[in-house]
């Protein structure tokens, strides 16, 4: 978007003096295993391409309360800005990762989820967006930010919505 309001130009100026993010990656699955989690590497790759550091990744099988305490422990972290999760975010009945996270959350940002469904709309799998429960919000000033565990989800997030505006986001959480 080439007009945004000064206001939105500045914070994206002062969010982009910011230092790379450190972030978590967690990758929710019972059915993949490290060599074979291409979202889990992906979003390390993108995040990495773009000067932020992966502090640590995680591959958690699909258990609500173990993906609860596992984010919470991140969220404690010092060296740990935003936790990035893929996968469990669908109808199934294993599919928990958004009751884990949510209850974590002081903000949820709804607009990132409804964006993310917008694109996926448009641009990959029509109708079929209604079934993503992708979800965003911060806790204790850092980001959270919950994906559908499939490739071409993740690199539509990261690439068309999280990382143009991710250190606006952390600007906007140090606040």
């Amino acid at each position: 978007m080439s007009t945004l309001p000064e206001g939105t130009r500045a914070h994206r100026a002062e969010g982009d003096a910011r230092p790379p993010v450190r972030c978590a990656i967690v990758t929710v699955s019972d059915t993949r295993a490290e060599a074979t989690d291409e979202s889990g590497t992906l979003m390390q790759e993108l995040l990495t391409r773009e000067g932020h550091r992966v502090t640590t990744y995680a591959l958690l099988r699909n258990d609500e309360t173990m993906v609860r305490e596992h984010v919470r422990a991140l969220l404690a972290r010092e060296d740990v800005d935003a936790v990035l999760l893929t996968g469990g975010t669908g109808l199934g009945s294993r599919d928990r990762t958004v009751e884990a996270v949510r209850p974590l959350l002081d903000k949820e940002l709804p607009g990132f989820g409804e964006l993310f469904r917008v694109i996926s709309y448009q641009d990959q799998i029509g109708a079929a967006a209604i079934l993503s429960r992708a979800l965003a919000g911060g806790a204790g000033g850092k980001l959270v930010v919950s994906l559908p565990g499939s490739k071409a989800a993740v690199e539509l997030a990261l690439t068309r919505i999280l990382l143009p505006e991710l250190r606006h986001v952390m600007r906007e959480l140090a606040r």
